[in-house]
């Protein structure tokens, strides 16, 4: 099996263009997306409290100032030294905390504070020299996942292929009733652009990154998984495994998955009879966007997510709870009326780092002139760029691999 140590060199991959530490104690006001979700009023209504959501990562170190207490018994697949509570790199950590930490003692204020996090520690893929064990070790933990008490299961992590396992790992985490959510990756600016796994895998919901303007990140990469777009540019995170500092501006479509993790955490602990597709059905019908839903953009998906237009103005029709809201087929497993049984997961990474984490209007390349965008944060106009226009909207067959 790979081990831990020969991932340390390549892990720069999971998040691009990380900035200087900042001040702890002003770490929560360089949180633009909380603003811009109008968190504080969401919270009024929903923190996420009785939803677990699994951190499919490099571990979950408990003991933060923001994880104390957050933080439930895992599972460690990696064979190596440690458990699920040594994170080996710090981004597992920084996953969890966007996606329900406290704020404790100045630390990352979590979408979902009062969710709690599983712990799932894997060698995460595209690192180490055998490829088919690392992708046994990232189908188990999305199993260990699935067999967990968490209703979603968080990925942040891409991969250029598909991986030894990683299908059926998937299906049965879907069979078991849980919403998977992983990042479409980082080197869409660097490198040949494409969509990898598991976003990519039919049942798992691919997350791209927009920037506080609503503009597509340039290392996003974009195709007909992208599903939801989701903050992930300029957004806190540990600057390290050491655990010591914060780095204020970094930049990954993880943060973008961690965020969409917390806001289906909200919306789930509001209507704990939902099931995963009537939770996904609602994110998909009030996300932020100016073109039909019935042509998703390559680079936004069916739009931005937008919690409050849930949880705030009552809007988003549940729908059949055993039909999946992108392929309208009925989910393995599940029947009507039916809620299936606890269980979940999470993960984390992203693809190949870039520079400097720039970004830009979904397409500020040559090819992506004249296209308009319209994110609302809260129902009231934000600009954000999104793909609308026929030669970057796709009509797709998403849930086919």
């Amino acid at each position: 099996m790979t081990t831990v140590g020969a991932t340390l060199g390549a892990l720069a991959v999971m998040s691009v263009g990380l900035a200087p530490a900042a001040a702890a104690d002003d770490i929560q006001s360089q949180q633009w997306y909380l603003d811009a979700m109008n968190a504080q009023g969401l919270w009024k209504v929903s923190t996420g409290k009785g939803i677990s959501v699994a951190v499919v990562d490099t571990g979950v170190n408990p003991d933060t100032n923001s994880l104390k207490g957050q933080v439930l018994p895992g599972v460690d697949v990696t064979g190596t030294t440690g458990d699920e509570t040594d994170d080996y790199t710090g981004h597992g950590t920084s996953m969890a905390e966007l996606i329900a930490g406290t704020g404790s003692g100045d630390g990352i204020k979590g979408v979902a504070p009062g969710a709690k996090i599983i712990p799932i520690r894997t060698v995460l893929l595209g690192i180490g020299k055998k490829g088919e064990e690392q992708g046994d070790t990232s189908a188990k933990a999305i199993r260990a996942a699935a067999d967990s008490d968490a209703k979603i299961i968080s990925m942040s992590f891409e991969t250029f292929s598909a991986f030894d396992g990683g299908l059926e790992a998937v299906q049965y985490a879907e069979s078991k009733g849980k919403l998977l959510i992983a990042g479409v990756g980082n080197s869409a600016d660097i490198a040949k652009n494409y969509i990898g796994y598991p976003a990519k895998y039919p049942g798992v919901v691919g997350v791209s990154a927009i920037n506080e303007n609503g503009e597509v990140a340039k290392f996003s990469q974009d195709g007909a998984y992208v599903d939801l777009a989701s903050p992930g540019v300029d957004v806190p995170t540990w600057c390290d495994k050491t655990l010591k500092s914060y780095c204020a501006k970094s930049n990954g479509t993880s943060q973008a998955t961690a965020i969409t993790s917390g806001a289906a955490a909200l919306i789930w602990a509001a209507h704990p009879k939902w099931t995963a597709n009537q939770v996904l059905r609602v994110m998909i019908d009030t996300a932020g966007r100016d073109w039909p839903k019935s042509t998703p953009s390559r680079y936004l998906g069916y739009g931005t997510i937008r919690p409050a237009q849930v949880l705030l103005k009552g809007k988003g029709a549940p729908g059949a709870a055993d039909v999946d809201p992108v392929t309208n087929k009925k989910t393995p497993g599940l029947s009507a009326g039916a809620s299936p049984s606890a269980s979940a997961s999470t993960s984390s990474q992203a693809s190949n780092s870039t520079s400097n984490a720039h970004t830009s209007a979904a397409g500020s390349s040559s090819d992506s002139s004249g296209n308009t965008t319209l994110w609302v944060a809260l129902g009231a106009a934000a600009a954000v760029v999104v793909i609308g226009g026929g030669a970057f909207a796709v009509i797709r067959s998403r849930r086919g691999v």
